[in-house]
């Protein structure tokens, strides 16, 4: 059992929409002024990447933020950097822009601030009909970013449970570096989604009182991953002695990580769920949205949180987040008045459900028009994709997963990490879910893997060659990486059409693309 720590270099961000060009003006707090409708006028790519944290950031020398991700759609083929982040798609754009034209006109007879909340709350139910909700109940709080979500996740904890409060993050080395700071309350950056400055690290007031974290990693000191029932006993035991020092327990589970992995089990969390009903809350880590709809609905039904992003498998532009909260969960939340105050900085009243009249009125009204936008633009992806036909999404996954297998297994230098063969819940999903999206590799030179700063300067030669391929990450204690190439959601859009035989070529031509990574890097190996 260890104690997580670890962060990333953050640009110096500007407010609100300078962030493209100029990030020097960021002293001033969201507060003055309020987003209005002038600000609507400003350039879409601009809108795109404000209302968030550092992150978006686009350095002026390359045009892209640290994603290697630019606010413009692209001509080029989509990558296979799904895990990490993707650029905008011109479908993706071109719909952003019509709700951004929609929302001028609806402000000019309503208002800017009822006609923005009206949207947050249309967009909010089409988002539960993409993903099969819309009977369940269940109700969205969206968030800047799946890091901002953690937050939310947290207040909702101390909420149901009271305090004191033990964040157990299960799997802590294979989620964001900012969940060290968000388990306990902290501020993850030096810049909140409105714009106001904080410091890194420091506790945000109100939530961070009597919240502790124990951070769970799957990987041992040699880069082993622990068995299921040797993890599934460790979460346990830590709930447990969580429980009985007096604390409360927020568990974080995940599914899926930066390398694919689902954990704790299933039947782990049916037996914790059972065991302590009253004192832990489940929140399920769905930030790579690597799941079916039926095992959202099943998470959901057991009064499980879930978190997720409209950013990874589905391609929308980084960052956009939101939490799922069960219905059986709904009565006790809108009842109450939050108080962390500190929480008002990340969120505002939009974010929140309409139902929940008592507790969306203590945020402020601030239209977050990045983040609108950018999920708008999510929505626009997961639309095209729930409209292929399941068996297509299904085959096209499958083959594309075999071709990249065969591609990375013929060639010389990389190596393709074992595959999670005990995956929890995988068997309620009917659908193209159930196959690997998510494809880690180490590179191999004098008999042994490349070290993480190795694979980073390669992943950075792989994107200005346009390879687009998700960031590094630690493998066997830093002493190794692994890359990895990712199926999203937008390589089965676009291979899609009734051609059969024109389809089939346009997955042959994804996997040629594959095929042009792997040789890349083995000439930069050669080199």
């Amino acid at each position: 059992m260890a104690t997580g720590s670890s962060g990333f270099a953050m640009a110096r961000p500007g407010r609100g929409l300078d962030l493209a060009v100029d990030f020097s003006g960021a002293d001033q707090a969201w507060r003055t002024p309020r987003p209005g409708l002038r600000d609507l006028l400003a350039p879409l790519e601009h809108l795109l990447i404000s209302g968030g944290d550092a992150r978006l950031a686009i350095n002026p020398e390359t045009g892209c933020n640290e994603y290697g991700c630019r606010p413009l759609p692209s001509s080029e083929p989509v990558g296979f950097s799904s895990s990490t982040a993707t650029q905008i798609s011109a479908r993706a754009y071109e719909s952003a822009g019509r709700a951004r034209d929609a929302l001028l006109q609806s402000a000019i007879t309503l208002g800017t601030d009822e006609a923005f909340d009206s949207r947050i709350e249309a967009m909010r139910n089409e988002l539960k009909q993409h993903l099969g909700l819309s009977d369940t109940g269940a109700e969205v709080i969206f968030s800047a970013s799946g890091t901002d979500s953690q937050l939310h996740a947290l207040l909702l904890a101390q909420i149901l449970l009271g305090r004191p409060l033990t964040t157990v993050i299960a799997a802590a080395d294979q989620t964001g570096s900012g969940t060290v700071h968000t388990a306990r309350g902290h501020h993850f950056g030096d810049l909140t989604a409105l714009g106001s400055r904080v410091r890194k690290g420091e506790p945000i007031d109100g939530l961070a009182t009597s919240v502790t974290s124990i951070a769970l990693p799957l990987l041992d000191e040699n880069g082993n991953v622990a068995s299921a029932a040797e993890f599934d006993a460790l979460v346990i035991e830590v709930v447990r002695k969580a429980i009985d020092g007096g604390s409360k327990v927020l568990l974080q589970t995940m599914d899926s990580s930066k390398l694919g992995r689902q954990v704790p089990s299933d039947r782990c969390l049916r037996q914790i769920a059972t065991c302590w009903p009253d004192a832990v809350q489940i929140v399920v880590d769905a930030c790579q949205m690597r799941l079916g709809r039926s095992r959202l609905r099943d998470y959901l039904g057991r009064g499980f949180l879930v978190l997720i992003t409209g950013s990874k498998f589905f391609t929308g532009p980084p960052f956009s987040g939101a939490l799922l909260v069960p219905s059986g969960l709904s009565g006790a939340i809108g009842r109450t008045d939050p108080t962390a105050g500190g929480i008002y900085d990340y969120s505002s009243r939009s974010d929140w459900p309409r139902r929940w009249e008592r507790l969306r009125h203590c945020f402020p009204p601030h239209a977050n028009f990045g983040q609108w936008l950018r999920w708008e633009a999510a929505l626009e992806e997961i639309r095209a994709y729930y409209c292929v036909p399941g068996a297509f999404r299904h085959s096209a996954i499958e083959q594309l997963g075999s071709g990249i297998r065969r591609t990375i297994e013929a060639s010389p230098s990389l190596r393709l990490l074992p595959q999670q063969t005990d995956q929890a819940g995988v068997s309620l999903d009917e659908d193209e879910q159930q196959l690997t999206t998510i494809f880690p590799f180490t590179i191999e030179r004098d008999g042994g893997g490349l070290s993480l700063n190795a694979c980073r300067e390669i992943y950075q030669k792989l994107r200005r060659h346009d390879c687009m391929i998700g960031q590094p990450v630690g493998w066997k204690c830093g002493s190794a990486a692994a890359l990895r190439i990712s199926i999203s959601a937008r390589h089965v859009t676009e291979a899609w059409t009734p051609d059969q035989s024109l389809a089939a070529q346009h997955l042959t031509q994804a996997i040629g693309r594959v095929a042009a990574v792997a040789a890349k890097i083995e000439s930069m190996l050669d080199g």
